[in-house]
């Protein structure tokens, strides 16, 4: 009987991806600005890069050597968290920043909890948040690093655009769109990103769900509260300022942070849109990305058991009884 009767856990629906072709699908999606922000910032960005990628597969691959487990840096999962982070960080940064963030993604946010899909929060932007509340100086300091500079940024003010915007200036918004704007190094361009979110769509590693319903629900938030009313400029302004791209199309779509069931993904959604704005309007700083990712994430369970689909010939209004 024991040769006929397989049981195993879900999930029961198989497919032919595995989830280094996923992570090796991202890292590629992530090129354009990887490579827009190396231009944009210098040699020190590469660096930078390097330096978060390679510390954050060495300290799964040691952490996993160490406790006896499989090794599993293989996947290339460590190696988006790696980058990820690194393009959350300004390029001003020392070089002991990423070193630091990468260690407490893995080793916090991720391995402590379980592994690959057991982690309760996103680990980059986890450890990005962080960085923010440990070195606030440095997570802050937008200025390009002096022996690294591209002159190409020198026509900005040393405010990013989104400081600039909240203070009641107008950045340019075709600089905005293109990227030669102050940032962190993988922000800038909404151009690059929106080009690696539509890469991930076409190659159906994610969907336009979560993305179109977080952008969404930020335009009309920031129509309805911003204090410009549909005025485009300012609104295209905030869409292409600050993480919000990289937010939506790279961080929300995270398969082990977001919700599995449709109707979940729109109401994270648009609880990621609520946060945003409110953080962005109302909040001391510009941004409010990374925190409102991060605290969607922990809604997840409960965003989850509220849209969970009632199982054939099961009638919800009849709590739960047969149909």
């Amino acid at each position: 009987m024991s040769e006929l009767l397989h049981v195993s856990s879900s999930p029961h629906i198989r497919s032919k991806a595995t989830t280094s072709n996923i992570m090796l699908l991202v890292l590629i999606a992530l090129l354009p600005a990887t490579c827009f922000g190396i231009y944009l910032n210098g040699p020190y960005a590469a660096a930078i890069i390097a330096v978060s990628m390679i510390a954050a597969v060495g300290t799964e691959y040691l952490y996993e050597k160490l406790m006896h487990k499989k090794i599993t840096v293989t996947d290339g999962s460590a190696a988006v968290t790696g980058l990820l982070l690194a393009l959350n960080l300004p390029v001003s940064v020392p070089i002991w920043i990423p070193l630091i963030g990468s260690v407490f993604a893995i080793l916090i946010v991720k391995q402590l909890f379980g592994g690959l899909g057991q982690n309760f929060m996103n680990p980059a932007l986890a450890a990005r948040c962080f960085l923010l509340i440990s070195f606030a100086s440095h997570m802050n300091d937008f200025s390009t690093n002096s022996w690294s500079a591209n002159k190409i940024v020198d026509t900005v003010s040393g405010a990013t655009p989104l400081a600039e915007l909240k203070a009641g200036g107008t950045p340019l918004l075709t600089s905005m769109f293109a990227g030669t704007i102050k940032g962190t190094i993988g922000e800038t361009s909404a151009a690059a990103l929106l080009l690696g979110g539509i890469f991930l769509v076409v190659m159906k590693i994610i969907d336009l769900r979560i993305p179109l319903t977080y952008i969404g629900t930020f335009t009309v938030f920031y129509i309805l509260f911003g204090g410009h009313g549909l005025d485009p400029y300012y609104i295209g302004a905030e869409l292409c300022g600050g993480g919000l791209m990289l937010g939506a199309w790279f961080m929300a779509t995270d398969y082990v942070t977001r919700p599995i069931t449709r109707k979940g993904q729109y109401v994270y959604g648009i609880i990621l849109g609520l946060l945003t704005g409110l953080f962005r309007i109302f909040g001391m700083s510009a941004e409010g990305v990374s925190y409102a990712i991060i605290f969607s994430n922990l809604l997840v369970p409960i965003i989850e058991r509220c849209t969970r689909p009632s199982g054939f010939g099961i009638n919800p209004q009849k709590g739960g009884k047969q149909a």
